[in-house]
């Protein structure tokens, strides 16, 4: 009798081996398929993504490397040139994804007001983004903002004018404070473009001739040419610097995981963007998509550090 309980519990044992094992096994295809068809890792969720950008050059150059890593692992990114404002306004109404410039606390600093409840920061690219009116070092006579005051040579031989850039931009709006909060009464801030201010500042440079400019860092120009940022003691343009974050509108991460997960991974290396992304499409007149294809097939590991668990 004994050892017929004996063989009976064997043969238990064995297959309750048996479920166990094939449970498991169940359990690890199930693992497996927690991806979409084209995507291994998290699901993409909602494939069609709408990223707006600013056209300047920090923001011109990231928003396209964005762009590409993104539909290399299978979503479809339309890239949308607007002006600040409305980049901002399309991320809090829903009608655009993300974007990657958000420059704060100071430039940004009204945008935010209106529409920060409706965003979320995603993630911290920049950790010191200073802003200020800037020259060409060879002004050696001008180190600040307070050396404008009044300053009938300089004043002339500019017509009195700050090259600035778009009349939208948070540094242009900064500027209109700096100019009240520093008493430039004669001078006056002219609005244009980031590619118009370049223009200008490229013609006087080459011509080692004065001008005074809205300029911010990181940016390709600093890299090409020998610039100084002015010194600003009321810190109107925010002391050392804004931060810039990746901002998206509320639901992304659940609408599009692997879309988010990418912007929660990214991380950017201030000189390698202006060396390797805004010179060469904005001091060579590159293909951005070109330049961005370029970057990516040289530094396999940024983009696997920035896919991994997705691809």
């Amino acid at each position: 009798m004994g050892r017929k309980w004996s063989f009976i519990s064997l043969v238990f044992v064995l297959v309750l081996s048996m479920l166990l094992a094939a449970c498991g096994s169940d359990t690890k295809e199930d693992n497996s398929n927690t991806g979409s068809e084209e995507n291994n890792g998290i699901e993409l969720g909602q494939k069609d993504l709408t990223l707006p950008y600013v056209a300047w050059a920090r923001e011109t150059a990231v928003s396209h490397l964005y762009a590409a890593v993104l539909e290399d692992i299978g979503y479809n990114v339309e890239l949308k040139q607007v002006e600040a404002g409305p980049m901002w306004s399309s991320v809090a109404d829903g009608s655009a994804d993300f974007f990657t410039g958000a420059s704060l606390p100071v430039i940004h600093s009204e945008y935010e007001k209106t529409y920060g409840d409706d965003v979320v920061k995603v993630k911290k690219n920049v950790e010191q983004s200073p802003n200020s009116l800037t020259v060409p070092s060879y002004m050696e006579d001008i180190n600040s903002i307070e050396d404008l005051k009044d300053n009938e040579e300089l004043g002339k031989s500019v017509d009195w004018k700050i090259t600035g850039i778009d009349g939208g931009s948070g540094i242009m709006q900064n500027t209109e404070k700096a100019m009240e909060t520093y008493d430039l009464d004669d001078w006056e801030l002219l609005s244009s473009s980031e590619a118009a201010m370049l223009a200008e500042l490229k013609s006087a440079y080459d011509k080692e001739e004065p001008i005074v400019v809205t300029l911010w860092k990181p940016h390709w120009v600093f890299g090409v040419m020998d610039m100084k940022m002015l010194d600003d003691p009321e810190e109107v343009y925010g002391g050392e610097g804004d931060q810039i974050y990746t901002v998206a509108r509320e639901g992304l991460e659940e609408d599009a995981p692997a879309a988010y997960k990418i912007l929660e991974q990214y991380t950017e290396d201030g000189e390698m963007v202006e060396d390797e992304l805004m010179a060469p499409i904005f001091n060579d007149d590159l293909d951005p998509d070109a330049v961005v294809r370029e970057f990516i097939d040289n530094h396999p590991e940024l983009i696997e550090e920035w896919t991994k668990g997705v691809n």
